[in-house]
């Protein structure tokens, strides 16, 4: 079982990867020969994430899943959400992402946040969206150097590490990208040998 995964960022192929085990090959823009900027224009974390499936099913031909990813901080009014990546702008980088939301949250004292993945799956006999969310707060400074985007500064619930300091493993049985990613997994398995894919 073939399925491609719309991204280029190798930190979430390599978590995905993890997953899924040997019975699905997952493979990459690259490896399909997509080198475009996937369009994103939705303002939805559930819109993008279908649009961009959507694009490579349409222009590649092959099964495919994408995601969006948003960071909800509940003292920001669910900011920054679906512009997470951009938040500081379009050189989307992460430190100047955490700077920004650091600074915006200084006077605030709800730190509570909430990162949630959409995956949106796409084959030539279905479109299905898979959701992943995990609880927690935003920290005053960074702590850990793992993981990526804005991991250093965000604490899950019940846990005393933050996602930049936990390994891959733990990671990934808390993270919300985890959590979609099991939704996916489980239904994939449980559709091997059908003719979905």
């Amino acid at each position: 079982m073939k399925i491609c995964f719309a991204t280029n960022n190798l930190h979430k192929l390599d978590e995905v990867r993890h997953l899924l085990g040997s019975s699905i090959e997952l493979v990459g823009l690259k490896e399909i020969g997509c080198g475009e900027e996937l369009p994103e224009e939705q303002d939805t974390l559930e819109g993008n994430s279908l649009q961009k499936a959507q694009y490579v099913f349409d222009n590649y031909g092959v099964s495919c899943f994408a995601d969006d990813t948003g960071l909800e901080v509940e003292a920001l009014d669910g900011a920054p959400g679906v512009y997470s990546a951009r938040y500081a702008g379009e050189q989307r980088s992460s430190d100047d992402n955490i700077a920004l939301l650091l600074k915006n949250l200084m006077d605030k004292n709800n730190r509570k946040a909430r990162f949630r993945t959409v995956f949106t799956l796409v084959t030539p006999s279905i479109t299905k969206q898979f959701e992943g969310i995990v609880e927690g707060e935003i920290l005053e400074s960074r702590r850990g150097s793992g993981g990526f985007g804005y991991d250093p500064i965000f604490l899950p619930t019940g846990v005393s590490q933050t996602m930049a300091e936990l390994s891959m493993e733990a990671k990934n049985e808390i993270s919300h990208r985890g959590r979609a990613t099991r939704e996916l997994v489980k239904y994939l398995k449980s559709q091997e040998g059908s003719s979905i894919l």
